[in-house]
């Protein structure tokens, strides 16, 4: 078994670029945000990236790209893999080696700790050998997390009217009476950027949630449109009403950003939205509408609080549970830690920002 590492930047998409690529869109719990793309896409706004690998017979067996970035007011650096590493996590072995690796480029790009967020379902692994893992390879478990641990996916298989009939009644009404009110959604190009831009500022400030620059929007479409990413544009009588940006890898599809005007609600083009993704993705060959991000809370909790509850993620639950899907939940994150003062600090930082969020 051969190991290796590979820094990334603005270089030209290379050969080994491509075979990553593959190997992320075809791994069991592969990612867009382990693309080549997304490491540029990071790259562009104040992070740094290594990728490191395992290969047996000259075969991607596994890998994680690491995003290295200052925190905690700049004192202390960390490593991130979002949705990694990618690797068999049944063969102790491997997540050995691997995690070798992953030391070294730590240790290379001076991180005090690396932050692992894998796109390990609980339904995957038990509780009993997640944790065995975690003592074995001195993973500390964390409610830190960067990435929504808990979601709701779509299952594509079935045909159209199948999709629509496991919706909610509302839901299911909602998108068709949006059909009735002449929303039309149509694809975007890169000159709706700017109106994307400013629907989620509109959103974020109705809905308290941050959002990104308009750059960063414009980045991440230049860099996924259209082999990998599309924005749909919904619009009553040529006026933008709701838009989302959709992300698509191997089978699965990604709600990644969506927005919505103060105007026209009643119209319900963010319903006309998600139908248009899905359908979207559907035609990709996608098998899987992963909705991105819910409160994480049970099922049983999910359903007895969301009339009620109004803050974090809740009302986007309300939303997102409409669209018939299944609440899945990840292993969570995980933290290697290399430097145990800088550690501490840093938590006491990450509690501080929680609270006064």
């Amino acid at each position: 078994m051969s190991t290796n590492w590979f820094s990334l930047g603005e270089k030209p998409y290379t050969e080994e670029d491509a075979v990553w690529d593959d190997f992320v869109a075809n791994h069991p719990h592969g990612s867009i945000l382990q693309t080549t793309n997304w490491a540029r896409l990071k790259n562009r706004f104040g992070w740094s990236s290594e990728r490191v690998w395992l290969k047996r017979e000259g075969s991607l067996v596994a890998g994680a790209q690491i995003l290295y970035r200052s925190a905690a007011l700049g004192i202390f650096k960390i490593g991130y893999i979002p949705h990694g590493p990618l690797l068999d996590w049944g063969n102790d072995e491997q997540i050995s080696v691997l995690f070798g690796q992953i030391d070294e480029s730590a240790y290379k790009n001076g991180a005090g700790i690396a932050k692992m967020e894998p796109l390990l379902w609980q339904n995957e692994v038990t509780a009993e050998r997640w944790e065995d893992i975690c003592h074995k390879n001195s993973l500390i478990m964390t409610e830190d997390t960067i990435q929504p641990p808990r979601t709701v996916i779509v299952d594509l298989r079935p045909s159209e009217d199948e999709i629509l009939a496991a919706m909610k009644q509302k839901t299911r009404y909602n998108i068709r009476l949006s059909a009735r009110k002449d929303v039309i959604v149509r694809e975007g190009t890169g000159s709706d950027l700017n109106t994307f831009a400013d629907l989620m500022q509109i959103t974020g400030q109705r809905d308290s949630f941050g959002t990104h620059s308009p750059e960063y929007y414009a980045s991440m479409y230049s860099l996924f449109a259209p082999d990998n990413a599309v924005l749909l544009i919904a619009e009553y009588e040529g006026k933008p009403l709701a838009a989302a940006m959709i992300t698509a890898l191997g089978e699965t599809a990604v709600y990644l950003y969506g927005a919505s005007s103060n105007e026209e609600r009643n119209r319900m083009p963010a319903y006309a939205v998600q139908w248009a993704a899905m359908r979207w993705a559907r035609e990709r060959g996608c098998t899987r509408y992963d909705l991105w991000g819910v409160p994480d809370a049970s099922f049983d909790e999910l359903e007895a609080q969301f009339t009620e509850r109004k803050d974090g993620l809740w009302p986007v639950y309300r939303a997102k549970r409409g669209y018939g899907g299944r609440v899945l939940r990840t292993v969570g994150v995980v933290d290697r830690v290399y430097n145990e003062r800088l550690y501490k600090w840093y938590n006491w930082y990450r509690n501080r920002q929680r609270q006064s969020a």
